[in-house]
């Protein structure tokens, strides 16, 4: 069924309902019509990484270190897990009569907000801190949800629409105000291709306001929604953000005043409870039928087009594909290429022959909470790094000591404990060993959504880039006892790892790896796969190099506009070998630009990398800073290998977006970059490789 077929059927179906039955249709939890044979549906359900909140699935790794892989096809074939595991719990659970919160096929993910600050606790939501990254992973995940058939597998929702993130304690109350070139230029791209490209389903709106109007009833947004990028889909507001209008954003009065100022402005679904005014707003004369109707018809044409009123394909879906072995086998191959080296002076990898005692220390070591991230869901059997390594080092003589170390961010382990309680075993234990691997970092409780993270402090936000005191007296502790060390960090975003770059031997960035992430994370440490990710964020020497958090200008943000060196820079990666760009060249044909691309492995492990193309137009005034990511390319190279690539760059590559907004021609010469990491001198000081630079030229 294609749109304009399902769109009609909607129409005739919502024609047969009340005022009052139609304006109960655009709550979330939208209760059933038994007279027209419609079901209860709540529209609310997640799938950020997995289904999520549902019960048991398959978990994969949190959103950023999904984009650490730089692979799009990874993330297509992710959200293909998840729809079919979202249509075998539905099938299931509905025949039960169960038709609750979080169990439903319209799925409010992916986010593809800009992470634009290292302290934004919902970073590890994101895509990073990249516009392209993001588009194209993005629309890889609303495709690969969606599916391309004319019954859609599942609904994905593009959000928080739009100039979102963070602080989180002011976002009820919060106007981000932005210019017209950073508007364009960052914070609106991905969200362009997932409606042009993508045809995501659903967009959500942000709580914030945008340059004064709240993001969920934005004219002007709206404007650029659905007038310029042509959106067909339906608009719902983020969770009780109508009510802000009035309690915090102060643009309206009441509820009833909010909810016709959201329903007027495009907003189709309220999540929250403010629409229950919205037969008062119609009584009132502040909203009209027909927009009332115009918000069911299009609810309805998605209800139709997931096959849920006439049935579909996908009806059949069994509930064993849930957790399936193929599907766990992909969450581990996802936390096997997320991971980002970031330093080994030698040490990696392990050789479990030459170790007799092995450490593992550290709050995040045996943590179930360290591997998930939020908006999760649960899976039947966790691995964590601990468990990981243990099950990897079964039978082989290697004796494995284990200790806390210290609590995640408590100052002692047991209550009735003098501080530092677990600080003296670590030290004994790293002592007895002949290498250790130390786990450290955060998780969802310290970092995340306001309302969720128990760092109420930050409203889940960071205040500093540091580990908690706890856990950096731990990291002086086992630097102090002078063994080799492998520091593996578990967290969502920037953390300052200026002593650990000093005093260990290596990092590795596991973020939050999953389900499965312990058996990855063992398979990196001793060399049976290579680190291959690449950091999709830039990891800052100090938080006096950015501008207040409240500040929404690009001026010295991310890579792009950052005018010091990065302690760890964003697209830095190594691996376990040594691949380099030998040659580029760049081909026009049919009006189209291609990069042919030499790539080598110049090393004797095979390895996954990342081949990555920078451009920056030199004589506009309107260029970033520094270049700019336009294009990359996964891919794995046998030990001694060569393979030549083919790499199309979009047309925006030659484009800069001026002050007003608009994406131009404004200069003829270019320069690309490309290798396997940015052409930035930090990046090449610690690769010791340089990347292809190409001059090009546009004649127009």
């Amino acid at each position: 069924m294609n749109r304009a077929q399902a769109r009609e059927k909607a129409r005739a179906l919502v024609a047969q309902m009340t005022l009052e039955e139609r304006a109960g249709q655009l709550r979330y939890d939208a209760p059933a019509i038994e007279r027209l044979g419609i079901p209860a549906y709540n529209w609310w359900s997640e799938a950020l990484h997995g289904v999520a909140r549902a019960g048991k699935a398959t978990v994969f790794p949190q959103a950023i270190g999904l984009a650490a892989a730089f692979d799009p096809e990874l993330l297509r074939a992710e959200a293909e897990v998840i729809s079919l595991e979202a249509r075998a719990k539905y099938n299931a659970l509905s025949a039960h009569g169960d038709r609750d919160i979080f169990k439903g096929l319209t799925f409010w993910s992916p986010n593809v907000n800009i992470f634009r600050d290292p302290r934004w606790g919902r970073g590890h939501e994101t895509y990073g801190e990249d516009p392209v990254l993001t588009s194209v992973l993005g629309a890889a995940f609303v495709k690969g949800l969606q599916g391309e058939g004319e019954t859609m597998r599942a609904a994905a929702c593009a959000k928080h629409f739009a100039v979102h993130s963070g602080p989180e304690g002011e976002r009820h109350r919060f106007d981000a105000r932005v210019s017209k070139k950073d508007m364009a230029e960052t914070y609106l791209p991905a969200f362009e291709a997932l409606v042009r490209e993508a045809k995501v389903e659903a967009v959500m709106g942000a709580y914030n306001r945008v340059n004064g109007e709240p993001a969920c009833a934005s004219a002007v947004l709206q404007e650029k929604l659905r007038g310029e990028w042509g959106f067909e889909g339906h608009f719902v507001s983020d969770c009780w953000a109508i009510k802000d209008f009035f309690t915090g954003h102060g643009v309206c009065t009441d509820a009833v005043d909010a909810a016709a100022l959201a329903i007027n402005r495009g907003c189709d679904l309220n999540c929250g409870d403010t629409y229950h005014f919205i037969l008062r707003a119609v009584e009132e004369g502040l909203v009209s039928e027909d927009t009332v109707t115009e918000a069911a018809v299009r609810l309805f044409t998605t209800r139709y087009l997931l096959g849920l009123m006439d049935g579909s394909e996908y009806d059949s879906v069994p509930l064993t594909v849930v957790e399936a072995p193929e599907h766990l086998a992909l969450a581990e191959k996802a936390a096997l290429e997320s991971a980002v080296l970031l330093k080994n002076n030698g040490l990696l990898p392990l050789h479990k022959e030459k170790i007799k005692t092995l450490a593992i220390i550290g709050p995040n070591a045996d943590s179930r909470d360290a591997l998930v991230g939020n908006y999760n869901g649960y899976a039947s059997r966790y691995w964590t790094v601990q468990e990981g390594i243990l099950d990897y080092l079964e039978g082989s003589g290697v004796r494995v000591l284990t200790a806390m170390g210290a609590h995640l961010y408590k100052d002692r382990y047991e209550p009735l404990s003098r501080p530092d309680d677990r600080l003296a075993e670590a030290a004994a234990v790293a002592e007895a060993s002949d290498a250790v691997i130390l786990c450290l970092g955060l998780d969802w409780t310290l970092e995340g959504e306001e309302g969720d993270a128990s760092n109420s402090y930050a409203s889940g936000d960071k205040t500093d880039l540091q580990l908690p005191e706890s856990q950096r007296k731990l990291v002086e502790a086992v630097a102090k006892t002078g063994k080799p060390t492998v520091l593996c960090l578990m967290a969502g975003s920037d953390v300052d790892l200026s002593f650990a770059r000093e005093h260990f031997d290596a990092i590795l960035d596991l973020w939050y790896p999953g389900a499965q992430g312990g058996k990855a994370a063992a398979k990196l440490l001793f060399g049976d796969a290579s680190p291959s990710g690449k950091l999709p964020v830039t990891f800052y020497e100090a938080l006096d190099d950015l501008p207040d958090f409240e500040d929404y200008s690009m001026a010295r943000r991310t890579y792009r506009y950052m005018e010091v060196p990065a302690q760890y820079p964003f697209g830095f990666g190594l691996t376990y070998s040594d691949v380099v760009v030998t040659n580029a060249e760049l081909a026009e044909a049919a009006g189209a630009l291609t990069a042919r691309v030499t790539v080598k492995n110049r090393g004797v492990r095979d390895t996954g990398d990342v081949v990555q193309i920078y451009v920056r137009c030199e004589d506009s005034d309107f260029s970033p800073r520094n270049p700019s990511l336009c294009a990359f390319q996964r891919v794995f190279l046998r030990a001694g290998e060569t393979q030549e690539l083919t790499i199309p760059i979009p047309q925006s590559a030659l484009t800069v977006v001026n002050d007003e907004g608009e994406r131009v021609i404004d200069g003829k010469s270019f320069t690309f970059h490309i290798g396997t990491s940015q052409p930035d001198e930090k990046s090449r000081e610690m690769t010791g490789a340089e990347p292809v630079r190409i001059g090009y030229s546009l004649n127009t």
